[in-house]
């Protein structure tokens, strides 16, 4: 680890604590170079299998993006967007592997965004699910009724 003040190399750990979130570490460090002090916080690199194989970084961005896509014209603020990306990276990390495969990135899109608009939810959902038909989107639609996602 660099110091960040000096770039010396040769950092040393005084303290190191888990978390909040139980998902990173905090580690509280000192250079013995310059002597100041500065905290790291280290995180599992959380990895995303694309149907191809290739693996690329999980980005909440890319996430954001995309349904920011599906949200295009409808009352959803990007406070909305960005808490919309955080649940879905928690939900991914709360599955504890390293490697999730982007089909799961999609599913863990669908349930916040159902319960935030549905029609940007059924927007989504028709790339995602691939519908073919108005059938599909009426059994999405009665989907969603049934399970009483829609507002009054």
């Amino acid at each position: 680890m660099h110091c960040p003040f000096c770039r010396n190399t040769d950092t040393r750990v005084l303290d190191s604590r888990v978390a909040e979130d139980g998902t990173s570490i905090r580690r509280r460090r000192q250079c013995p170079s310059c002597e100041r002090r500065f905290t790291t916080l280290e995180q599992m690199q959380l990895m995303v299998v694309k149907r191809s194989g290739v693996l690329e970084p999980f980005s909440r961005e890319k996430v954001v993006c995309g349904v920011a896509k599906a949200c295009k014209g409808r009352p959803v603020s990007d406070s909305d967007l960005a808490r919309l990306g955080q649940q879905v990276e928690e939900s991914l990390r709360a599955a504890g592997v390293s490697e999730v495969p982007a089909q799961d990135v999609g599913v863990a899109v669908l349930g916040p965004l159902s319960k935030l608009d549905p029609v940007a939810y059924l927007r989504f959902a028709s790339v995602y699910k691939q519908y073919e038909c108005v059938e599909d989107f009426e059994a999405e639609i009665e989907q969603l009724r049934t399970h009483d996602l829609t507002p009054v």
